[in-house]
């Protein structure tokens, strides 16, 4: 029963999640290891979650936090390295919106609540849930990261023009 069950979960949810970890973290190869680790804790604490009020958020709350981890150890080696940075701070540098990039820049927890809410199309109670968070603290992270990532994206529309509301690849930014 119980292998049924986890095998039907990973099939309904592996996909969102590796997507998920694409988008926190930028790195393709990086987010499968994070979704089949998150799949492997969802395993571990199978009681856990079948009994939380939403299987799948909880298993996303894995993922996040095993996200941030690896986001943060990524974040002392480049410090510990020195790697230089891949692209100048200048948002006007390139005349291509580069999202991932933006993204990347964006604290956590914006990030998190930005994908969350835009990619995944979750309600702010959803994320809440998921995040561990107030819907308060899930509307104001997702405002700032918006407004945050149109400023990093220098309020450009892929005509060259620029708006107070920006509409980039389906993602609507306030500035």
């Amino acid at each position: 029963m119980r292998d049924a069950a986890f095998r039907e979960y990973f099939e309904r949810h592996h996909d969102s999640m590796s997507r998920l970890a694409y988008l926190m973290t930028g790195e393709a190869e990086i987010a499968d290891d994070l979704a089949a680790d998150a799949l492997t804790e969802v395993w571990r604490h199978w009681d856990r979650v079948t009994a939380a009020d939403d299987p799948a958020a909880y298993g996303h709350g894995i993922l996040m936090n095993l996200a941030r981890n690896w986001v943060r150890r990524r974040s002392r080696e480049r410090l510990l390295t020195l790697e230089p940075l891949r692209r100048a701070l200048d948002p006007d540098v390139s005349a291509v919106l580069d999202v991932r990039g933006a993204l990347r820049r964006l604290p956590h927890r914006r990030r998190a609540c930005v994908v969350l809410r835009y990619s995944f199309d979750l309600s702010e109670k959803e994320v809440a849930a998921i995040l561990g968070i107030s819907v308060g603290a899930v509307k104001s992270a997702t405002s700032r990261g918006a407004r945050q990532l149109a400023e990093l994206l220098g309020g450009r529309l892929p005509g060259g023009g620029s708006a107070a509301l920006a509409r980039i690849d389906g993602w609507e930014a306030a500035r």
